[in-house]
């Protein structure tokens, strides 16, 4: 009777699939041959593809046909560009070489080619709505212009890539010098951010400061067709940041809180995810406070213009100090759109709109919070502006045991006559304004003209100043709903002439409840809250010291960084210029 042995099975180990490397059998003769991996999509058929532009290199030399049919909706036009084959450049093992040199082979052809009617040129019928070159239509059918210079993308919409020379890719640089002295300590990604959530009570109202005027309701009535000219006011109006603050010093000496921050500085790091431009906030911690800081002439003091738009204003290019070679044509006049001027206008055109709506004449009259300004010294000559300040207190516990309380300066502009009594909290407004510079100039993310669309179509001049200043209206909602204010005033202010940033209108004011206004942004104050307390569980593990929190120019990152103590201070500073006049004297 025969007799059956079964052979000898060599097991994997590791517990993966298919032959362990470490016991392949020796008469296993393919050992070393790579293995050129499929998809199951592949169509296994054929033994040899020689149309396939992925696999041999010598293609891309006289495939110009070719790769002009990829654009054109030819073969490979659904592989997006950077995307290769599923196991492509795995399989060079396999691929066959020519060892002859063929550059020198070509075809001469005398004869002339007879160009058919409605060909790639022409605007017959043949070529659907256009050809592939500069007529209207594009290559596919609802494109709008072909791949030559016409008036849109080969697809619908657009393609990826269009028009990318014309776009200036500068990168930005950041709003503080990065000083090899730092440490790095942590960095978080956005998206991380974007996940975390906390909700957060009622705050606490702990005293109020300052003078608000009334706001002047006739603002509410202007039109585009009863224009007002925006005015030059001369008042005072303090932003003073948190350490500075002699309210907040002597909370803090009273163990009010554990955080300390203003909402101006709050707001920025609530609405983080937004965020385009560089910022950088000062952090410092004292025994078991932290105290949150911006610099002097930082990001904090200026207002950013259409910070999210899909071609945000740039500045000029600045030569490189690497390459004492590269020479870059100044011009004599700096650009009146430049990201810089605008920034400036913007924020000349939010102090003096903020300024001329209230009322200083009374009837009716202003209403003094229960203590005088702060900050307003008796050498002072120049009126105050309209502003009260609230000082109030949030709890970010997460149990009820935990004690951890942030307390904020937050600011109101004015108070609307007629809605109870301020000093109660009713009433409030903080007003605000946007501005248009030139629909026609770069960087003005698609903006419809003010004058004719805003009476008409304010919904599509909202939606698209919603879109291109994302980050700062969500800043704004931030600050008036920490402040407690019922009323958000914007107004629409334009330049009375595109070439000139001097001189601005008033077109119209609209008034939203801040609340409503945070839910059509989107913006999500649970969020925001969730971003401060994982800011703050971080400072609080670290020791005593100075830290820097900082907005990465180029990409959507925090880092938090360890810096000396003597940073970003008015003494370091006057011992640099000190030490460099001894070495100019030396």
């Amino acid at each position: 009777m025969s007799s059956f042995s079964l052979p000898t099975i060599n097991d994997n180990p590791d517990g993966g699939w298919g032959p362990s490397p470490s016991n392949l059998p020796a008469q296993f003769k393919f050992r070393d041959i790579p293995y050129a991996p499929y998809s199951k999509t592949d169509k296994l058929g054929r033994f040899a593809d020689w149309n396939d532009i992925s696999g041999d290199n010598r293609q891309n030399h006289a495939g110009s046909t070719q790769a002009q049919g990829a654009r054109s909706g030819g073969p490979g036009a659904r592989r997006r560009d950077g995307q290769p084959a599923f196991g492509s450049g795995t399989a060079s093992a396999f691929a066959y070489f020519h060892a002859e040199d063929e550059s020198s082979f070509s075809l001469v052809d005398n004869k002339t080619s007879t160009q058919r009617r409605g060909g790639a040129l022409s605007r017959g019928r043949g070529s659907g709505r256009g050809g592939a070159g500069g007529n209207r239509g594009g290559a596919q059918r609802g494109g709008r212009g072909g791949f030559f210079g016409s008036r849109g993308g080969a697809q619908r919409g657009g393609r990826r890539g269009w028009r990318d020379w014309e776009k200036t890719g500068r990168a930005r640089e950041s709003s503080v010098a990065i000083s090899p002295e730092w440490s790095m300590l942590e960095e978080i990604e956005f998206h991380r951010l974007a996940k975390l959530r906390l909700e957060v009570d009622d705050p606490e109202d702990l005293d109020t400061y300052g003078r608000v005027y009334p706001y002047d309701k006739s603002y509410d009535r202007i039109t585009t067709k009863t224009e007002r000219p925006l005015q030059l006011v001369d008042r005072i109006k303090y932003n003073t940041t948190t350490s500075d603050d002699p309210v907040i010093q002597e909370l803090a000496s009273q163990e009010t809180a554990t955080v300390y921050t203003t909402d101006v500085i709050l707001s920025v790091l609530m609405c983080a995810t937004r965020s385009v431009y560089p910022w950088d906030i000062v952090i410092v911690r004292e025994g078991n406070k932290l105290f949150f800081d911006k610099r002097d002439g930082g990001p904090f003091d200026t207002v950013t213009v259409n910070e999210n738009a899909a071609d945000p204003p740039q500045d000029p290019t600045t030569a490189n100090p690497n390459n004492p070679n590269e020479k870059i044509a100044v011009p004599e006049t700096p650009s009146i759109n430049s990201a810089t001027s605008l920034s400036l206008e913007a924020t000349y055109i939010n102090q003096n709109f903020g300024f001329q709506s209230v009322i200083y004449t009374p009837p009716p009259p202003p209403v003094d919070f229960s203590k005088p300004n702060p900050f307003y010294g008796p050498e002072e000559t120049e009126p105050l502006a309209s502003c009260g300040y609230r000082y109030r207190v949030f709890d970010l516990g997460i149990t009820e045991d935990e004690d951890l309380k942030i307390c904020v300066r937050t600011e109101v502009d004015a108070y609307s006559p007629g809605q109870g009594n301020p000093r109660l909290g009713q009433g409030l407004v903080t007003v605000r304004a946007l501005n248009e510079f030139d629909p026609r100039a770069p960087g003005a993310g698609g903006a419809p003209d003010w004058r004719s669309k805003l009476d008409s179509q304010r919904g599509a001049v909202v939606a698209t100043e919603m879109k291109n200043n994302s980050c700062k209206l969500a800043k704004w909602t931030v600050q008036s709903v920490l402040a407690g204010a019922d009323l958000m005033k914007i107004g629409y202010i334009s330049r009375a002439n595109p070439r000139d940033n001097t001189r601005h209108v008033i077109l119209s004011t609209t008034s939203v409840r801040p609340t409503d206004f945070a839910a059509q942004l989107n913006v999500s104050l649970a969020n925001g809250w969730g971003i401060v307390r994982t800011v703050t569980d971080i400072l609080m593990k670290q020791p005593e010291g100075k830290y820097v929190l900082v907005k990465d120019p180029n990409k959507p990152v925090i880092r938090l960084y360890a810096v000396p103590l003597n940073a970003f201070t008015v003494e370091e500073e006057d011992e640099e210029l000190a030490s460099e006049g001894e070495e100019a004297e030396v």
